[in-house]
């Protein structure tokens, strides 16, 4: 199958993109790339803007070298009411002023940023960060399915790790996720590994959204590494058992790799061909990458070889099987 595509990813093999250093960052690269992911999105968490500016371009320079397909601000334009494991106190409506201010620094490399619709300045940020070329995605959010529909008119093209960290679903008032849902225009990310997302709520996705599901890892340091104590951006994060959470309990991230999601997918009802297409082109369109996550004449030669029990066997990257 085509090379894994991984759009939100924070870190892995015990390094992270969240410190703002080149080394950690081709170590987070390298070892998604031993579990198949041969195109990566550098996620940041949100930070004092001076910081983000400085982080931003890091992972940017490793953009322009084809290590990483992109950056991703996961803040700090986030709801405090489901903040998640960003620090609050560093949440913030988003100005004029800070949109470019990051939009300078991330430039070209600057491939996704998610933003609440509800915040002041919601509306202008979305259209400014659209109109620069950059995907923009909803989440971490108390939008309203008015607010959220909005959004998507002016711009905003995925769904940030639905269900997790936004507004639930309810009968008379749908919330954010089902204007995501029912908008062809949507890319829907979702966190498989059992933790973030019951099957139950898993197994419905491929049909409430066909040919629109993107698999993401939201991996942490402790990706394809041991439990310990990490850092999530300024957030202490303690992983034990593979599960990531900070000390108030809040789940900080994943440990998930994206073989680790088209398995868990597959045991929760998704077809293996439903699974891998969210892995693989779902991602890439949503992104944008047109020429990665397909097997086809133009596409750049990445593989993924899985055996019986989808488990990475070989990968392919740039033409060479990776050893």
């Amino acid at each position: 199958m085509p090379g894994f595509v991984d759009a939100h990813c924070h870190g892995g093999g015990g390094a992270s993109f969240t410190v703002g250093d080149a080394d950690e960052a081709m170590e987070v690269a390298s070892a998604h790339l031993r579990h198949g992911t041969t195109s990566m999105v550098a996620s940041l968490v949100t930070d004092e803007v001076s910081e983000l500016e400085r982080h931003v371009r890091v992972p940017g320079e490793l953009v322009t070298d084809g290590v990483l397909a992109g950056v991703h601000l996961e803040g700090p334009w986030l709801s405090r009411d489901f903040c998640g494991a960003h620090e609050p106190s560093l949440l913030r409506p988003p100005s004029r002023d800070d949109v470019d201010r990051l939009l300078a620094a991330g430039g070209d490399a600057l491939r996704m940023v998610t933003i609440a619709p509800e915040l002041d300045g919601a509306m202008d940020a979305i259209r400014r960060v659209a109109g620069a070329g950059v995907v923009v995605g909803v989440g971490h959010t108390d939008a309203t399915r008015e607010q959220a529909g909005e959004a998507i008119e002016a711009g905003a093209t995925v769904a940030t790790h639905l269900f997790n960290q936004i507004r639930g679903l309810h009968h008379r008032r749908p919330g954010p996720i089902a204007a995501l849902l029912e908008d062809e225009r949507v890319s829907i990310e979702l966190i498989s590994d059992g933790v973030h997302v019951h099957p139950a709520m898993l197994r419905p996705a491929p049909a409430a959204a066909p040919g629109r599901i993107m698999l993401v890892t939201d991996a942490m340091g402790a990706a394809a590494a041991d439990d310990g104590d990490y850092h999530l951006g300024p957030i202490h994060v303690q992983v034990r058992d593979g599960v990531a959470r900070t000390p108030s309990g809040a789940i900080a991230g994943s440990t998930l790799t994206m073989a680790g999601a088209v398995r868990h997918s597959v045991a929760s009802g998704f077809t293996l061909e439903q699974a891998v297409d969210a892995a693989t082109r779902g991602p890439a369109v949503a992104l944008g990458l047109t020429d990665v996550g397909r097997i086809e004449a133009g596409a750049r030669p990445t593989r993924v070889v899985l055996d019986e029990d989808l488990a990475v066997t070989a990968v392919m990257r740039r033409g060479a099987w990776q050893s």
